[in-house]
C-alpha cells in the first residue's frame, strides 16, 4: 500500500515565500500548489491529499477533485482542514504509513497523537523542489546519448535496417 500525505493546503500557501513575493492571488497560489503536488505525486510514486479549508465557505458538503495522482479536498462549511485531516489518520489502518504537512503546532501535535508523522510547510516546500530536480535528472540521464531506450535494445541488423529506411525518403 502507498504512503499517503495530507496537505493542509492554505498553511502551505501562507509558508510559500516565492508566493508572497510573486504577489499571487490566492486562486493563483492553489492552482500552482495543485501542480506541484501532482508533479511530486507523479515522482514520490506517494498517494497526496491536498486540502482547503471550506470553513468560511457556504460549501453544505465537501467536494473531492480526483485526479491521476492526487485528490483536492475542498471541506463544508464549518469544517476546517485540520479536522478533515485528523478524521481521515483517524481512519487510516494502523500498518498505513501517513504524513501531515502543516505548520500549525496544535495540528501537528494532533497528528503525532494518531500514528502519523509530520512535515512543516517549509519542509514540504523543499521536500518538493528536492523530488522535481532528482526526477528531471534521472529522467534526462535515462535516455542513451540522445536515443531512446527501445532502439539501444535493437539489434545491429535492425538498426542498419531502420537507417536504410530512413535514408530512403
Amino acid at each position: 500500500m502507498k504512503p499517503i500525505l495530507y496537505v493542509d493546503g492554505y498553511n502551505v500557501i501562507g509558508a510559500w515565500p516565492e508566493a508572497e513575493r510573486e504577489n499571487w492571488p490566492l486562486d493563483e497560489s492553489r492552482d500552482r500548489l495543485t501542480y506541484l503536488l501532482e508533479d511530486y505525486a507523479g515522482y514520490s510514486g506517494q498517494e497526496v491529499v491536498l486540502v482547503f479549508d471550506g470553513h468560511h465557505s457556504e460549501r453544505p458538503l465537501a467536494t473531492i477533485e480526483t485526479r491521476a495522482t492526487l485528490s483536492v479536498v475542498y471541506t463544508k462549511h464549518g469544517q476546517t482542514a485540520d479536522q478533515y485531516i485528523e478524521r481521515a489518520c483517524g481512519k487510516l489502518p494502523v500498518y498505513r504509513e501517513a504524513r501531515v504537512a502543516t505548520s500549525d503546532h496544535l495540528e501537528q501535535t494532533m497528528i503525532l497523537g494518531r500514528g502519523a508523522t509530520r512535515l512543516s510547510s517549509r519542509e514540504l516546500l523543499r521536500e518538493l523542489s528536492q523530488t522535481r530536480s532528482r526526477g528531471h535528472a534521472s529522467h534526462a540521464g535515462s535516455t542513451d546519448a540522445g536515443r531512446t531506450p527501445l532502439f539501444s535494445t535493437l539489434s545491429i541488423e535492425q538498426r542498419e535496417r531502420l537507417e536504410e529506411i530512413r535514408r530512403q525518403k
